[in-house]
């Protein structure tokens, strides 16, 4: 029997990760966070993000990249990027 793989979420929204980009909300929602890891460095074996740039974006396939986003931010964390991207997509989201 194959076994069925949860879809990882953060408060009630899903993760997707391609390489160093984490994908948060849906596309089916108006928008979603694109959160870039632009800096790492090395904590015993593992790679800790140490500079996350964040961006509010419009979901819409027709406008260009750059016109897609709505905010941008840089943090220190993936914690605080994190946390200022459920932020802005909660409030995003509920003023539609």
């Amino acid at each position: 029997m194959a076994k069925k793989e949860l879809p990882l979420e953060y408060k009630g929204h899903p993760l997707r990760r391609k390489d160093n980009m984490i994908y948060y909300g849906s596309m089916a929602e108006k928008y979603i966070i694109l959160l870039t890891i632009n800096d790492s460095k090395k904590v015993d074996d593992l790679d800790v993000p140490t500079k996350v740039s964040i961006q509010l974006q419009l979901t819409d396939p027709d406008l260009r990249s750059r016109d897609r986003v709505v905010k941008k931010s840089e943090k220190d964390s993936l914690y605080a990027a994190m946390d200022i991207g459920a932020i802005w997509l909660e409030r995003a989201l509920t003023t539609m």
